[in-house]
């Protein structure tokens, strides 16, 4: 494939910040847009070059120029529009999470197989090269044994009820939106979860508006995770291992992480302290990273793979299963969790 036509699916704000870095990816060509509102679709391909604008999602999926679709629309209407692409034989790339809950996901999962496409979950943090970076150096040993992460993401949300991040029509809520991330990058440099416990703020409507979790990894790491629609978080992230501590600027769009290890004979974290080391990712950091996840579909497409070894269909269910478990927790429910 000399180079791969991108189709995204709707003209929200992900989708925006997703175009601008598809023009930083080699070998990526942005082919089309579609939007339901042809108007919404042509303001977007002027801004961002596409060579076609279509104002319907069957338009967009039907265009024999786009080779993948990036499924930007609501939390909702995910497994809608991934169907919409499989059926016309396009490869997905879904934002995330994939879908609501996990029965929608296993069927997204089995569509892409039936079709015989490829189909990755949005989740840049998988493919971003600082925390892959950190998550090869914890697995070789060279930071020493994990103990405790933490990692939190809120910022306040003032939007009108019928907003996609308030509505639970459309999957509102701190966990799915932003919770996902810290959960995400817990699983990346703990591994898979043996035990997680959630506690939230409800809105009057029933939606998550905050959540805090706590976890326990393999190897007796502990975790603690929070999301926040109604503050704002430091955004930081840090793994303390038995050598030292791993500080993250920010984790879900890391710039800048290190190493400080800590001298085994000092009587306070003060006189322990030892000198910095930097952590430097293999590869560039394409925008904010959701050109990273576009270059590893395109990876993948050319290799003929059907799902990323960096962001599997495996993983992308455990972390499923795992919001699910927490939901039922925290007594947060989607008219979708009761379809038989």
């Amino acid at each position: 494939m000399d180079d791969i036509g991108w189709g995204i699916l709707a003209t929200g704000k992900i989708a925006h910040t997703f175009a601008r870095d598809l023009a930083m990816v080699p070998g990526a060509r942005l082919a089309a847009v579609g939007s339901r509102r042809r108007e919404s679709a042509e303001a977007f391909a002027a801004a961002h070059g596409a060579a076609a604008a279509h104002g319907s999602y069957a338009e967009l999926v039907a265009d024999p120029a786009v080779d993948v679709v990036y499924v930007a629309s609501p939390h909702a209407l995910h497994l809608e529009h991934a169907r919409l692409a499989f059926e016309a034989g396009k490869h997905v790339l879904c934002e995330k999470p994939l879908t609501l809950n996990v029965a929608e996901a296993e069927e997204m999962v089995a569509l892409a197989r039936r079709h015989d496409r490829f189909l990755m979950e949005a989740m840049k943090t998988a493919c971003h090269p600082m925390v892959r970076r950190l998550s090869a150096d914890l697995a070789a040993g060279r930071f020493g044994r994990p103990q405790h992460l933490h990692a939190e993401l809120g910022f306040r949300v003032d939007a009108p009820p019928e907003d996609r991040m308030l509505d639970p029509v459309l999957g509102a809520g701190a966990l799915l939106d932003m919770g996902i991330y810290p959960l995400t990058f817990a699983h990346l440099l703990l591994g898979e979860a043996e035990h997680l416990a959630g506690v939230a703020h409800l809105s009057p409507g029933g939606i998550d508006l905050a959540v805090a979790v706590t976890g326990r990894y393999p190897g007796g790491a502990l975790a603690t995770m929070s999301a926040s629609m109604t503050s704002w978080s430091s955004r930081a992230g840090s793994v303390a291992t038995d050598l030292g501590r791993i500080e993250v600027d920010d984790f879900h769009h890391p710039t800048r992480a290190r190493f400080t290890p800590y001298a085994p004979d000092g009587s306070n974290d003060l006189d322990a302290r030892q000198q910095p080391v930097e952590v430097e990712p293999d590869e560039p950091v394409l925008g904010r990273g959701y050109g990273n996840e576009a270059a590893e579909v395109q990876r993948c497409l050319r290799a003929g793979l059907r799902e990323s070894p960096l962001v599997p269909h495996a993983q992308t269910l455990t972390l499923m299963r795992q919001m699910d478990a927490l939901r039922a927790q925290i007594g947060v429910a989607y008219a979708v969790d009761t379809r038989p």
